[in-house]
């Protein structure tokens, strides 16, 4: 683990976020609008959906994307599995990373980076070993170094693994290297999903150091 942060990781990153990121909520407001009209038409209301996510040294803030998923419930009254609630349109969404344009927000308001580890539930928290909690020592990102590793398609020890050098290795450079990788990733949709899940299985815990 670096002795110190770099001037980058320490002021930089923030700079970089803001330089990139209130352009790109300007040039993209015409196609968010039209993301919104059809998820209203399809879905339903509410358009975005909230959750509220650990962020930079853990604390909570609130995630907003686009609806992806239907409200369905069963006979009494609890929502029915992701699989059966996202629709084809949720799943074109996800895979062309559409629904997470409203992150931008985040990043503007500084809940998020650009790149970093994904904001994942808080319920996850207490489960973490202490080496995997360190993915919090850095601001979640719309896009991060295991998202352009395998996304979803890997299993956590392996994200974790990732998101921990991520934290160690900040910089400029590979910033911008995740990034050119994450828009090539777009166009090929790898690791939406883990194979036999609609998106990510649960995070059970694994306190191994």
């Amino acid at each position: 683990m670096p002795a110190h942060r770099s001037f980058y990781a320490a002021r930089g990153k923030r700079w970089f976020d803001l330089i990139v990121t209130i352009p790109a909520l300007i040039l993209l407001a015409p196609v968010m609008l039209v993301v919104a009209l059809l998820v209203r038409v399809k879905l339903g209301a509410p358009v975005l959906f909230r959750q509220v996510r650990p962020g930079w040294h853990a604390r909570p803030f609130t995630l907003y994307k686009f609806r992806t998923m239907r409200d369905a419930v069963d006979a009494t009254g609890r929502p029915l599995p992701d699989a059966e609630r996202l629709t084809h349109f949720g799943k074109m969404l996800r895979s062309t990373s559409l629904d997470g344009l409203p992150e931008l927000w985040n990043i503007v308001h500084g809940d998020m980076s650009i790149v970093g580890p994904r904001p994942l539930l808080m319920q996850y928290l207490d489960r973490y070993s202490p080496e995997q909690a360190r993915r919090h020592d850095v601001r979640p990102g719309l896009t991060g170094y295991a998202q352009v590793h395998g996304r979803n398609a890997i299993d956590w020890q392996e994200r974790f693994r990732l998101d921990v050098w991520y934290v160690d290795h900040v910089s400029l450079g590979l910033d911008l290297r995740i990034i050119a990788q994450t828009v090539g990733k777009l166009f090929t949709r790898e690791g939406v999903t883990q194979p036999g899940q609609a998106t990510m299985e649960e995070f059970q815990g694994d306190r191994s150091p």
